[in-house]
């Protein structure tokens, strides 16, 4: 969501610019560009050196290089930012923003930013409380600023109350909120299954699949970035999850049936990208099963069956996606399963395509509707598939 987004920070001269640091770290980790404007005073408490290291642009606090002899312009650097954060915001800032002075850098940026402006101020209690304060910050809103109110906790005075400065994690996580708003799937909730699912035969072993979840975790990832709320539903894997996304970790069937049973009523969208075992021994031995003889029988039962549950419990107002992983006569295969299983559509891919099925960072995929539409899609990374596949969704959502 934030990938690729120019997001110009602004510090002021408050012990809270220390926190600033990880807040230029977190975002460049999300994918965004990032240029600093401080205060003379910000210069007290933060170096430009490690601001300049961490946004890997250098920082901008005066309107002219004495050295050089070049001109910083706040006209570009407001022009140039999507996004605009004050953090931290000192009462004399906040001041001077809502009554429209201008004495150094940060505020003629300011006065000429295009974008949307987050203001996250910091300073003691009292302050904070304060009659004009108050007056200040409810102008910047009047204006169109978004406000990130401080929290309560120990101040540098050693008061306790309220004017901390948010954490760093909680504003980056406020800011995806806010962006996520006007997004297609903003509002909706999304249930998505991803990795294999392990029966135990004893202690020691399972029968398993040879799925990665990579194309669950990509799905997850981009109904996230297109404002939905996601619960990703996950067997064994050693994948990540993106922050915002609520993961529930599972490992056999049972478990991956009993998880989907609590959380599909309340999601417009499910996505069942899990491989999940269509079989599972009868009995679990309690102990490791030793090697005395040259053949082991063991007997299976079948798995329920959790998409064809969903599909014949699903309302109107739920989509529900399925996949077919096929070896032969795929596209009968795959369109059988998808009336059999009263799904919306249905991700066939092949292991006769060279890239796609379990393990690989690509898929080759073909969606089949319930009105027997039919598009065949190129081999192509799996977050490229994850963006097909959620296209398909929209236009039929």
């Amino acid at each position: 969501m934030l990938s690729g987004k120019n997001i110009l920070i602004g510090i002021t001269g408050g012990i809270a610019a220390y926190k600033t640091a990880s807040l230029i770290r977190l975002f460049k980790k999300s994918g965004a560009n990032i240029q600093v404007v401080m205060t003379p005073d910000a210069k007290e408490f933060v170096t430009p050196l490690t601001l300049s290291t961490l946004s890997e642009n250098p920082v901008h606090s005066v309107f002219s290089n004495e050295e050089t002899g070049m001109w910083d312009s706040h006209v570009d650097l407001g022009l140039w930012a999507d996004i605009f954060i004050i953090a931290p915001a000192t009462a004399n800032t906040i001041g001077k923003m809502a009554n429209g002075l201008c004495d150094n850098l940060l505020l003629a940026t300011y006065l000429s930013a295009k974008c949307l402006v987050f203001v996250a101020p910091a300073m003691d209690l009292d302050m904070y409380k304060h009659a004009t304060t108050t007056q200040n910050i409810k102008k910047l809103i009047s204006n169109g600023n978004f406000i990130i109110e401080a929290k309560d906790g120990e101040l540098a005075s050693g008061l306790v109350g309220k004017g901390r400065m948010e954490e760093p994690e909680t504003i980056v996580e406020i800011i995806k909120d806010y962006l996520k708003k006007g997004l297609p799937l903003s509002g909706k909730k999304v249930l998505i299954t991803a990795g294999p699912t392990y029966e135990q035969i004893d202690p020691v072993r399972f029968i398993g699949n040879n799925s990665s979840g990579k194309m669950g975790y990509e799905l997850a990832e981009k109904a996230y970035n297109l404002g939905a709320s996601v619960t990703l539903i996950s067997g064994p894997t050693n994948l990540t999850t993106i922050k915002g996304v609520k993961r529930v970790n599972v490992r056999s069937a049972a478990e991956m049936f009993e998880a989907v049973q609590e959380d599909y009523k309340k999601s417009e969208i499910i996505i069942m990208a899990a491989a999940v075992s269509d079989y599972t021994p009868d009995n679990t031995a309690l102990q490791k099963i030793k090697k005395t003889q040259d053949n082991l029988q063991i007997n299976l039962k079948a798995t329920k069956d959790i998409l064809a549950t969903v599909g014949q419990l699903k309302t109107k107002e739920q989509l529900l996606v399925g996949f077919a992983l096929e070896t032969a006569n795929e596209k009968n295969n795959a369109k059988d399963k998808l009336k059999r299983k009263n799904l919306d559509f249905i991700v066939l891919n092949s292991l006769n395509d060279k890239g796609a099925g379990f393990g690989f960072d690509t898929n080759k995929i073909t969606i089949i509707d319930n009105n027997n539409n039919i598009e065949e899609f190129e081999l192509k990374p799996k977050s490229e598939v994850a963006t097909d596949i959620f296209n398909k969704i929209i236009s039929l959502l």
